[in-house]
């Protein structure tokens, strides 16, 4: 009789740590950030252009907040991933996990395990950020999330083009009742009429989900590399904007990225 081997599921991560969301709908509160390796999109405004590939490390903080970090080898094997969220999970302190990256989603097969016991040991409410263009992965693991923040890819900002997989995506997300929100990026570059076109994409979904204008947003100057240059809209361009898509959706709110603000990175 052949023995059946059991194979652990891994992933790879850029690293585990609390701080303060800085964007969308949750912004402000205290998250346990899980912040996954790989990204298959290449935006042109990415403040994360280091999760696109996987490397060799990640890192664990020892105490929530304190960036007092690990360092581990890549990739982490479920019960280790399990093991660092508890120690960041104190009492009374985050108000959810928040799955981002790189795109969580190219995890999919792993998160379909992990998530389960996540939601047991840690009791908060589990979040994913996205760039919103896995339908098929989003449905392998919508069963055990709470809520969702979609990027929408404007073609003129991040180079990026998938109004069809967004449509389905948020549709899934709309069918299981999750809370769901739309962030995009919006730069001087921004084209009014691909954010007609978002906000027609969403309200053909439900005039009810939250779009949240984001305007491209410099890092401190101590971290801002001199080579990117930031085409920050002006004050006058978001309010046209805003009042656009306002025609379509009901709730459209104009936020900047706080965290780069607070050094909440």
């Amino acid at each position: 009789m052949i023995a059946k081997i059991t194979v652990q599921p891994t992933a790879r991560l850029i690293e585990v740590f609390s701080a303060i969301q800085g964007e969308g709908a949750n912004v402000g509160t205290r998250q346990i950030f899980i912040r996954f390796a790989l990204c298959d999109l290449r935006c042109h405004f990415c403040d994360s252009s280091h999760t696109w590939n996987a490397p060799s490390t990640y890192r664990v903080e020892r105490t929530p907040g304190l960036r007092d970090f690990e360092i581990h080898s890549n990739p982490i094997s479920l019960p280790l991933l399990i093991k660092s969220v508890e120690r960041q999970n104190l009492p009374n302190l985050h108000d959810s996990i928040s799955l981002t990256g790189g795109e969580p989603l190219l995890h999919a097969p792993f998160l379909q395990q992990f998530l389960p016991e996540l939601r047991t040991v840690t009791n908060l409410p589990i979040y994913l950020e996205t760039a919103g263009h896995r339908p098929e992965q989003l449905a392998m693991i919508i069963p055990y999330l709470d809520s969702v923040g979609m990027d929408l890819k404007l073609p003129s900002v991040s180079g990026e083009t998938y109004w069809q997989e967004h449509r389905e995506f948020l549709q899934l997300c709309r069918d299981a009742n999750l809370d769901v929100f739309v962030k995009i990026i919006v730069s001087q570059k921004t084209d009014p009429q691909e954010l007609e076109r978002s906000a027609l994409l969403v309200a053909s979904v439900s005039q009810d989900i939250p779009i949240f204008l984001q305007p491209v947003t410099p890092l401190p100057p101590s971290e801002q590399f001199s080579s990117v240059a930031v085409d920050v809209p002006s004050p006058n361009q978001v309010l046209e904007w805003q009042a656009l898509m306002k025609q379509f959706v009901k709730i459209v709110r104009v936020i900047p990225q706080t965290h780069k603000m607070i050094s909440q990175m």
